[in-house]
């Protein structure tokens, strides 16, 4: 099975308190998702973005995913969250076991993995509208949260 589950990426752990990630809406890094099928080995292991399982180009769906449009961090009771505005993918014909967050632009390295997004099974769309919803940015169910 190539998913074992959602996790935010070790490396990305460091990396937040060595300061390469930057999610302020104003001046800060580029992020993106990319999505997976069932082939792709991702997990919390997982440093960087990879072509290998990604949801083939086509059907709506380009190489490299959908960039994030992220809203800058905020303390939700002493919570700081993460947060991205939903994205989708129109006129869509998917099939997505999971997916991949990533600093697109990054230094020293571009493509830093942030998490690992695990569906629970394949989701499909047909000619329709493709959509990942974000969780409430709040200190229970924020994409990302370091308390």
């Amino acid at each position: 099975m190539a998913f074992t589950g959602s996790a935010v990426c070790n490396s990305f752990k460091t990396e937040v308190l060595q300061g390469i990630h930057n999610f302020s809406s104003s001046g800060g890094n580029a992020f993106k998702i990319a999505l997976y099928t069932n082939s792709a080995t991702l997990t919390k292991s997982s440093t960087v973005y990879v072509v290998g399982g990604e949801v083939a180009s086509g059907g709506g769906y380009t190489t490299a995913g959908n960039a994030l449009t992220s809203v800058t961090p905020a303390l939700s009771t002493d919570t700081a969250c993460c947060d991205f505005a939903d994205t989708n993918w129109t006129s869509a014909t998917i099939t997505a076991r999971g997916a991949l967050i990533y600093n697109s632009d990054a230094t020293p390295d571009n493509e830093q993995a942030v998490c690992v997004l695990d569906f629970g099974g394949d989701k499909t769309c047909t000619g329709g509208t493709f959509t990942i919803q974000f969780p409430n940015a709040d200190a229970s169910d924020a994409i990302l949260r370091l308390a």
